[in-house]
């Protein structure tokens, strides 16, 4: 159906899932769809081809018509857009002319502290930590599972295997959960060395609430890979300059289940998110076509 004013357009794709949502001008919603996982960087083609197919989904479901979304005012935040050559291949996929791309960071910070001072850990498939001053960003991590993501799903799931094979060359002791994790690979080594080789990101991630679970129970292989976990969300939050009574959000799927295990200084700190990252996308969008800018 035509518009009089162009449509508001919100993507948020991470390393599990894209999200899209439609509005009107006044940032009301339309229409919202799921699908795949988003990132950019582990699979370039196969991550726009996610967010186009979950943006169809929304435009099914809202009624509009290909001309809307042409004319459509969009802001799209994916996990993996570490170089203006993606955000390139991102934005040119688009069908919308104005269109901005960013990585997931700036959106996710804009839905869980709004335009407020704070403080955000988003740990999902991926992490990043990120603190926010005077309208002013700034980040730690984020860099992908092979040389950084740490706390994040997918790390603890990388954490929790390479821990399982440490145990079979006799540098560990056993526990319910290494040995639980290895029976799930029938008992083989070698079956985990061959799931590392042929699985992304969002795959380790899949282990992650196990072994979580596992923490909190007392397995002592779970709690120290949580710790560590921990210790590093710590650190990074310290090198951002947070400070005791700063405000401070978990985020993510994995996120909250971090506030067990962080010291009082942080606890103290925690404040539930304004929002998720599709709505941070939706406050960007709404705001450059405010400015009328792309």
């Amino acid at each position: 159906m035509g518009r009089n004013t162009p449509l508001i357009i919100a993507v948020d794709g991470g390393g599990s899932t894209c999200r899209v949502a439609l509005a009107d001008a006044s940032g009301r919603v339309l229409a919202t769809a799921s699908g795949p996982s988003a990132n950019v960087t582990t699979a370039l083609e196969g991550g726009i081809a996610a967010m186009l197919d979950t943006l169809e989904k929304a435009r099914a479901k809202a009624g509009s018509s290909a001309d809307d979304i042409a004319a459509a005012c969009a802001h799209v935040g994916l996990a993996g857009v570490k170089s203006p050559r993606i955000a390139s291949a991102v934005a040119a996929a688009f069908p919308a002319t104005r269109v901005t791309v960013t990585e997931d960071r700036p959106t996710t910070m804009a839905g869980a502290l709004g335009a407020a001072d704070g403080y955000v850990a988003a740990i999902g498939t991926g992490s990043f930590l990120g603190g926010q001053t005077g309208g002013r960003q700034h980040f730690v991590g984020g860099w992908g599972l092979m040389l950084g993501d740490q706390a994040s799903g997918a790390w603890l799931g990388r954490q929790l295997l390479s821990q399982v094979l440490e145990w079979q060359d006799g540098l560990r002791e056993a526990t319910d959960l290494l040995s639980g994790t290895l029976a799930a690979y029938d008992g083989d080594p070698m079956a985990i060395v061959a799931f590392a080789a042929d699985n992304p990101p969002d795959k380790y991630a899949e282990l992650a609430p196990r072994l979580l679970d596992a923490a909190q129970a007392g397995d002592a292989a779970g709690a120290e890979i949580v710790r560590d976990g921990a210790a590093y969300i710590q650190r990074a939050l310290n090198r951002l300059g947070f400070r005791d009574g700063d405000r401070l959000c978990l985020t993510g799927g994995i996120g909250p289940r971090y506030a067990a295990f962080l010291d009082a200084t942080y606890t103290r700190a925690l404040s539930p998110p304004e929002g998720t990252a599709l709505d941070g996308a939706l406050r960007l969008a709404l705001a450059q076509a405010r400015e009328g800018s792309p």
